[in-house]
């Protein structure tokens, strides 16, 4: 599915594109002289970015279909391997300002191990970068859009929060395949707990909201509304200590 990923990772109006990769160019601040390892970098589009920036970057991700076209845009501030998150084995100890991890931490497994290959390649100081699916408002097969028409309000249906949840998502929904990834639930006082005990202590957080519109309709208002209230994503941001 590399290629199919790329192209809606890179499309014009993908969450990617418009909404989180001007926020993290923001937060991360990439610039000359900052050493950067991008965990679960996919085809290399924040990568490619912070390397614009100045930075120096190491892309990590298991997939080797999406490596092979993270390294066709390289710059020569940029490196790619092949590696699990939870064993970055070309990754030096101590080597990194920054890590980020870009909606990639919800669909891996072994979370404890991954913050702490995060803390070992990261400077003492340094700070982890992580942007998640809203887990209050995002979870995957236990929440959903509501409409109340009394109120003509768009609200979100949670029915369950607390537990954890492993679950398989069709990545073409409605279509004859079986094209699909794992996507794992976890609380906000699972990730403090997990940032705890690796020697992270969590020094920003941010919401971020959808950039997108509805088309003119009887619910357009409310479900704009919805969007600028109820936030599709977190950012964490933490420090090795």
């Amino acid at each position: 599915m590399a290629g199919w990923y790329d192209s809606l990772v890179t499309s014009e109006g993908s969450y990617q594109k418009e909404l989180l990769l001007p926020n993290l160019l923001r937060l991360v601040a990439p610039k000359k002289g900052m050493t950067i390892v991008d965990v679960g970098c996919g085809q290399g589009l924040f990568s490619h970015a912070y390397a614009t920036q100045g930075a120096r970057v190491f892309g990590i991700d298991v997939a080797s279909e999406l490596i092979v076209i993270a390294q066709k845009g390289k710059t020569s501030l940029e490196e790619f391997f092949v590696n699990s998150a939870d064993n970055m084995k070309d990754i030096k100890s101590a080597c990194a300002d920054v890590a980020t991890i870009t909606l990639a931490l919800q669909n891996i497994e072994r979370v404890d191990k991954t913050l702490r290959e995060s803390a070992r390649v990261l400077k003492k100081g340094g700070r982890i970068l992580i942007v998640l699916n809203h887990p209050c408002f995002r979870i995957p097969k236990q929440s959903a859009w509501g409409w109340d028409a009394a109120t003509e309000t768009q609200y979100r249906r949670i029915d369950g929060y607390l537990g954890e949840s492993r679950s398989s998502i069709a990545m073409h929904p409605g279509k004859n395949t079986t094209d699909a990834t794992v996507s794992f639930h976890r609380s906000l006082q699972f990730y403090f707990k997990m940032f705890q005990k690796n020697g992270f202590a969590v020094t920003r957080l941010e919401e971020l909201e959808s950039h997108k519109k509805s088309e003119k309709g009887p619910r357009q208002r409310a479900e704009d509304r919805a969007r600028k209230e109820i936030p599709l994503f977190l950012y964490i941001e933490a420090v090795k200590l």
